[in-house]
């Protein structure tokens, strides 16, 4: 893909890391995983060498075929809603599960992978086509996730569609319920919403276009 040097994901990252400046934070205390959905092996390749070892994927076959291939220590971030028909699959690589929302779910990857470390995802929007727990459900659904012997680390959400300022509310409320339930992880905020990530507390930033720039045409890459 044209652009998908090490150099030009080091000149954006430096963007992305101003942008978190700006926002008010601190680069340093947030997670950033860089999103290689749709994208070759080079992706991952140019996110290791810029000193990003957290690398994200929303499909399971493309996350085992590149952790399959790589060659080197990479953080695999599971990005997806879970299919319990995937799990034993991606099991292998996966270091944190971040859209678990049911129990089914966790159950299948405490099999798979006892003590795993996860995210619950939350449906922050009330779209219907976005996946996640509903925040009344998150206390059971964390307690039952516990009671499997997994690693509940924190919590995740995809903010709404539309203007970035459109998610703050969400993430608020996201952040008031982690703090609620003691989960130190807050996975939320993407390339176009970060500051308002940031601003609100976000501890780890999903992106995928502020690094490695526009997609494959006819893709949208909105992480």
């Amino acid at each position: 893909m044209a652009g998908l040097t090490t150099e030009r994901v080091a000149e954006r990252l430096a963007q992305v890391r101003e942008r978190i400046t700006r926002a008010g934070g601190d680069p340093a205390s947030i997670t950033l995983v860089a999103v290689t959905k749709d994208l070759g092996p080079e992706a991952v390749s140019t996110a290791l060498d810029n000193g990003l070892a957290d690398v994200g994927e929303n499909r399971a076959d493309q996350l085992i075929a590149k952790a399959a291939g790589i060659g080197r220590a990479v953080r695999w971030h599971y990005l997806a809603r879970v299919q319990r028909n995937k799990v034993a699959a991606l099991a292998p690589f996966v270091t944190l599960w971040q859209a678990v929302d049911r129990a089914a779910a966790g159950e299948e990857i405490a099999r798979r992978a006892p003590g795993a470390a996860v995210l619950v995802q939350v449906n922050i929007s009330g779209e219907p086509q976005k996946h996640g727990a509903r925040s009344q459900e998150v206390p059971a659904l964390v307690e039952a996730l516990t009671a499997e012997g997994l690693d509940v680390r924190g919590v995740m959400a995809v903010g709404p569609t539309g203007l970035a300022e459109t998610a703050r509310p969400g993430f608020r409320s996201l952040v008031a319920l982690a703090d609620r339930l003691a989960l130190p992880v807050r996975s939320m905020g993407m390339t176009d919403d970060l500051e308002v990530a940031v601003q609100e507390g976000s501890t780890m930033l999903r992106i995928g276009r502020g690094l490695f720039g526009p997609r494959p045409e006819g893709r949208d890459l909105r992480r």
